[in-house]
């Protein structure tokens, strides 16, 4: 369910890896054994779940997100 979420609402994640290594993007796809990682500027990245060390929202981007999705909001609501 925890996936889900993030995937559908397009959350900043760090994935970081078993061997040390920390990605950023978001989860577009997943399923019972990979995930799916969408990158800006970057490829996009389709990792083994056992390669998972830990997944975690990337707070400082998930609330920039949401203060632009509130802007384009009111920019539509007031039709300018």
């Amino acid at each position: 369910l925890y996936l889900r979420s993030l995937s559908e609402r397009q959350i900043p994640v760090h994935v970081k890896l078993r061997d040390g290594e920390t990605v950023m993007g978001w989860i577009e796809y997943f399923d019972d054994r990979m995930i799916r990682l969408t990158r800006e500027g970057k490829p996009n990245l389709f990792i083994y779940k056992n390669q998972i060390r830990t997944i975690t929202e990337n707070a400082r981007d998930t609330r920039r997100r949401l203060r632009r999705n509130d802007t384009a909001e009111r920019v539509a609501e007031d039709g300018r």
